[in-house]
């Protein structure tokens, strides 16, 4: 390691919408171009688009603040592709990026992808740096006005966004588009590789830990073997490491090692290495990861931490489908949200454990703001609405993922029309506990206490005695009452019951009162029964009469229990 100069690689992702100009901009700032780059899958170059992560470098000295000289500092740039449908290949590249450029086409402003980019931006990137492109569109004597308007537009935008106040440089890329000739030299790029070099920091790299790369290209050599190229996502690998290929359960030795066309013997976190190995077929891979032996696992379900993202439109509702992006793998899941306990709502944050002693409630869906805004309405005047500092899904995958523990997941709607002006990226969140066995829902899932809150309501139908009375309408003719016995009723005139067991058939039930009913209870029931029978004997308009001047008020009985979602006895507790 110690030959030649220090070289410190930062990793900036060029995201924008299709066309702003990503590729021509990575192609004006390269000077070395990896295998990847540069569009060079044909049907890329076909369509004139970036259907995958294409990766190239720029060296330049060590900027001061980067610790003494002498040295280099590489900027790898992962050119991200803009096309919607493959907001999934994004995804991917977003997890490895240490500084954003977020490419916008001056005479087309903020678009639907550029959108999409800024919320992947502020999930997994630190910083970001704004290229306005294409200023060689605008007719010279109103450029420097246009560049202004576009500028202060595009401040606004990211004001309340992590980014606010990040740099906004204006560049033309390939001045005259695609078609000029080669000797048009770009604008403004010199000025952008300084601003990239001002907002170069040392990323925070650790080479221990379980090794993890994300692979990009898988390629073969005449002669040599098959190269897998990629960037390190955590850990190190040194020649003659044994690696693994968790999707096909392949181990192979690390052959021989390249960074840019330089051999090396060792590289570690943040770095972007070609890695051969020999006797494998690079047709079974040509995207995914490849780890430590056995360090990952392969999940059927996840537990994860989660939260919404703000410009999505819509309620995120338990049981609803996502794309969920796990590590590199994008996969079709179920949901089914859960908060604390109401009593827990402000407990502190727990980023990187589950904790399975305690109790979670269930939710209809995700609880925000606009979740359920007519009671909200109400409530905040009074300023009472409580959201939970920490919401929680279970997901629940078509078919199993292999990934990281803690790697973080964004679940979006992916089969929204492209060209609908929406962000279909809906939360983000990170991967607190895997269910590795394929029968988790008996062997797992009992161990998750999330319960339903279940409330019932009944009416008094007579009075029996001073400690008991006859209810109806709490359950349906065929319930098993049994079931129920024991369990604490409330009457709405304040006493205290049990329910004791069924009255005849037709789902009646008798409730003892521990303490007697009040005397005040006691009247109101036998006026409400009397004026029953005297209906019952067809006296019925002196009756609508009568109710008109004392309507008696039925005596209501209310059963709350709770219920644990994934009990198999299905047992109902109260507290």
């Amino acid at each position: 390691m110690a030959a030649g100069p220090r070289v410190l690689n930062v990793n900036v992702g060029v995201l924008g919408h299709i066309d702003s100009g990503k590729t021509a901009l990575a192609r004006a700032l390269s000077t070395t171009s990896s295998t990847a780059a540069f569009d060079r899958a044909p049907q890329s170059r076909a369509r004139g688009i970036t259907l995958d992560l294409g990766f190239s470098c720029l060296r330049t000295a060590l900027p001061p603040q980067l610790g003494p000289g002498p040295g280099e500092l590489q900027f790898t740039l992962v050119d991200c592709p803009g096309h919607a449908s493959l907001i999934r290949t994004i995804i991917g590249g977003a997890q490895i990026i240490d500084l954003m450029m977020l490419v916008i086409d001056v005479t087309k402003g903020m678009q639907t992808q550029s959108a999409e980019c800024l919320v992947i931006g502020q999930i997994a990137c630190q910083k970001m740096v704004v290229v306005l492109n294409k200023i060689d569109l605008l007719p010279e004597g109103k450029r420097q006005s246009a560049i202004e308007k576009m500028t202060k537009k595009m401040q606004k935008t990211l004001e309340n966004t992590k980014f606010c106040g990040c740099p906004i440089v204006a560049v033309a890329a390939k001045p005259g588009g695609p078609e000029a000739p080669e000797s048009e030299n770009p604008l403004g790029v010199s000025e952008l590789i300084e601003v990239l070099k001002s907002q170069a920091y040392l990323p925070s790299r650790d080479p221990s830990g379980h090794f993890l790369m994300a692979v990009d290209h898988c390629f073969s050599i005449k002669g040599q073997g098959t190269v897998m190229t990629g960037t390190i996502l955590s850990g190190s690998v040194s020649l003659g490491d044994s690696v693994e290929i968790p999707a096909l359960k392949v181990t192979k030795k690390v052959k021989s090692m390249q960074m840019f066309h330089t051999p090396v013997t060792y590289a570690m976190q943040g770095d972007r290495v070609g890695i051969c190995v020999t006797q494998f077929d690079p047709k079974l891979l040509e995207r995914g990861l490849i780890c430590t032996p056995e360090s990952l696992h392969t999940i059927h379900a996840a537990i994860i931490s989660l939260k919404k993202i703000q410009y999505f439109r819509g309620a995120l509702q338990t049981k609803a489908k996502f794309h969920i992006t796990v590590g590199h793998e994008t996969v079709m899941g179920r949901v089914m949200f859960f908060s604390p306990a109401p009593a827990d709502f402000n407990e502190d944050v727990q980023e990187d454990a589950f904790d399975f002693e305690k109790d979670y409630l269930y939710q209809e869906a995700y609880l925000s703001k606009d979740s359920n805004s007519s009671e909200n309405k109400e409530n905040d005047q009074a300023g009472e609405v409580q959201l939970p500092r920490q919401q929680w899904a279970l997901l629940e995958f078509e078919k199993p993922v292999t990934c990281p523990k803690l790697c973080l997941v964004i679940g979006s709607k992916l089969d929204t029309d492209i060209h609908a002006n929406t962000c279909r990226l809906a939360f983000h969140g990170v991967l607190l506990q895997g269910m590795e066995d394929k029968n988790y829902t008996e062997t797992f899932l009992p161990k998750l206490k999330v319960y339903k809150l279940k409330h019932k309501e009944g009416q008094v139908e007579r009075v029996m005695d001073d400690y008991s009375v006859i209810g109806r309408s709490l359950f349906k003719k065929e319930t098993n009452i049994q079931l129920f016995v024991g369990l604490k009723v409330k009457l709405s005139t304040g006493e205290d019951g049990i329910i004791d067991g069924g009255f005849g058939q037709s789902g009646k039930f008798k409730i003892r009162i521990p303490d007697g009913l009040k005397p005040e209870t006691k009247t109101l029931l036998t006026a409400a029964s009397k004026k029953k029978s005297k209906a019952g004997k067809g006296d019925t308009t002196k009756e609508d009469e009568s109710s008109k001047n004392d309507s008696v008020q039925p005596v209501t009985i209310s059963l709350l229990f709770k219920r644990y979602v994934f009990d198999t006895q299905k047992k109902m507790i109260q507290s």
